[in-house]
């Protein structure tokens, strides 16, 4: 049976490694610092942002480790951001392969999104290395963050697979997407700890962390910097509750996934 799979998908797996390679080519070609980027850009908007919100603002000054918990949370959004933004236009973008070639149409949506998981790695080591200088004490919780990162991968890809469907024949779901992007980015609690919101109403916490997004950063905080970060679990005690965005994001994945294979046979003729 293994080696069926293997054969069945093998095709499929080369193809994908094919283009996550020519991605990233095509990403840093012609920079000098090249894959440096993927590091320098979240650090360069977490000092901007710290100044800011944490050294002027004083926002989070009360929470041990905020600084770090907010660089995580905007290492986090990225990969969102990268595999949301990225496949949305990843069909169009190889039209002229889809045109030429028969290949299964998801493997473009996917190597874009393995293209993302490479630099969340990346960045999570710049993560580890500031735990360790600013000397955060790892429990067992930590093993749970990897669960939290993968439950907002497939949150992410769900959305990526609807819209680069969606973008083959509605251009304007780019402008949309940036709209509503900007508007997830405050109401995720990014840059912002969800305790200064729950005093100001505890209902409006739980409401926020009933976004995948949100309730995926605040859980990774809350198993890997510091468990002062309170998660939708800990504020309301329900399991059922808790249990919601996870739902949300397999719902999103499979929709997403179902309208994208049903629209593949399709993209020959409009990209």
């Amino acid at each position: 049976m293994l080696e069926d799979i293997k054969a069945r998908y093998r095709y499929s797996l080369l193809l994908m490694r094919e283009l996550v390679i020519t991605e990233f080519k095509l990403r840093y070609q012609g920079s000098v610092l090249g894959y440096l980027w993927s590091l320098l850009k979240p650090l360069f908007l977490f000092s901007i942002l710290y100044f800011v919100f944490v050294h002027f603002l004083r926002i989070g000054s009360d929470i041990p480790d905020w600084p770090l918990a907010m660089l995580l949370g905007i290492v986090l959004w990225n990969f969102f951001g990268e595999i949301t933004g990225g496949g949305l236009g990843s069909v169009v973008a190889r039209g002229d392969v889809i045109r030429k070639i028969n290949f299964p149409k998801y493997v473009i949506v996917v190597a874009s999104s393995i293209s993302a998981f490479i630099n969340l790695l990346l960045n999570l080591v710049i993560i580890a290395i500031f735990m360790i200088i600013t000397g955060v004490d790892l429990h067992w919780g930590a093993l749970l963050a990897p669960l939290y990162i993968l439950e907002l991968f497939i949150f992410a890809i769900g959305l990526a697979f609807m819209f680069a469907a969606l973008f083959v024949r509605l251009r304007d779901i780019n402008h949309i997407w940036e709209i509503i992007s900007q508007a997830l980015f405050y109401g995720s609690a990014v840059i912002y700890p969800i305790a200064m919101v729950a005093e100001q109403s505890a209902f409006l916490a739980k409401l926020l962390l009933l976004n995948p997004i949100a309730q995926s950063i605040q859980d990774v905080r809350h198993s890997l910097i510091n468990e002062v970060n309170p998660t939708l679990y800990t504020m309301t005690g329900s399991v059922v509750i808790a249990s919601i965005p996870i739902v949300l994001s397999l719902l999103t994945f499979f929709i997403g996934a179902y309208y994208f294979k049903k629209k593949a046979p399709y993209f020959a003729e409009n990209v």
